[in-house]
């Protein structure tokens, strides 16, 4: 198995593509610590991937708090002695998110904004703050950082910027700081996928959306050995999307 044994700290796992990766990551071995602000549901999850044979530790977090952020980092050192993997798939439109009906930015309450940027941007920051000292000193590490198509066209502008700044930012940054540690980082920007119904009526040039175990697939290659000369590099996954927007 490609993880046996590797623990993975995966954000937003109660839920879409996050619970499918701490699902597939546990089938391949994985010591999977599942990260989310639901904790009955979390704990659930978990459960059921361990009465499934797998290993996973619930971690109900707010990934808005450095504090929980650095306690569920904390917790998986002193269990295992190592953190080698965190996927942040925690995040999610703003204006959706937070029940703002009218989407458009110059109406968006500033209390949106503000829980954008801090999910979609400070999280993962945040996360990379905690287990970057860890991975430099035990010499190895990958940090996947999940963006979005928007990132790269556009689309409302507190996304889009947040999105933007994680997969180029954030992303090469950690990636140039964590190589000569043999600390890797890579971004996965989708575009729309089936973790709710109406992904299924944003247009791309195949014609439909992805599913959440095609954009897993390619996350877990990234936490691969087989991609361990891959880092700084951001991958869009949207099923030709950008080519609808430059047409």
């Amino acid at each position: 198995m490609r993880f046996e044994n590797r623990t993975a700290i995966i954000t937003g796992a109660a839920s879409g593509m996050g619970l499918c990766a701490s699902q597939e990551m546990a089938k391949e071995g994985a010591i999977v610590y599942m990260v989310d602000v639901n904790e009955a549901r979390v704990t659930e999850l978990a459960q059921e991937i361990v009465s499934a044979g797998g290993r996973a530790v619930p971690c109900p977090c707010d990934v808005r708090d450095f504090d929980q952020i650095q306690a569920v980092v904390n917790k998986c050192l002193t269990d295992e002695g190592h953190v080698d993997i965190v996927i942040n798939f925690a995040g999610g439109f703003p204006a959706r998110m937070c029940g703002c009906k009218d989407g458009a930015f110059i109406h968006t309450p500033l209390d949106v904004l503000d829980w954008g940027i801090a999910v979609n941007f400070r999280a993962p920051m945040l996360f990379a703050r905690a287990v970057m000292e860890p991975m430099m000193n035990q010499k190895k590490g990958v940090i996947i950082n999940i963006g979005s198509v928007d990132g790269e066209t556009g689309g409302a502008v507190d996304y889009a910027a947040e999105k933007s700044g994680l997969t180029y930012g954030l992303t090469k940054a950690l990636a140039r700081i964590g190589a000569p540690y043999g600390v890797r980082c890579c971004a996965v920007s989708p575009g729309p996928v089936l973790t709710r119904a109406a992904m299924s009526n944003m247009k791309t040039a195949l014609g439909r959306a992805a599913e959440p175990i095609e954009i897993v697939k390619l996350v877990m290659y990234l936490c691969s050995d087989d991609a361990a000369f891959i880092t700084g590099t951001n991958y869009n996954i949207e099923g030709g999307r950008v080519l609808l927007n430059n047409a």
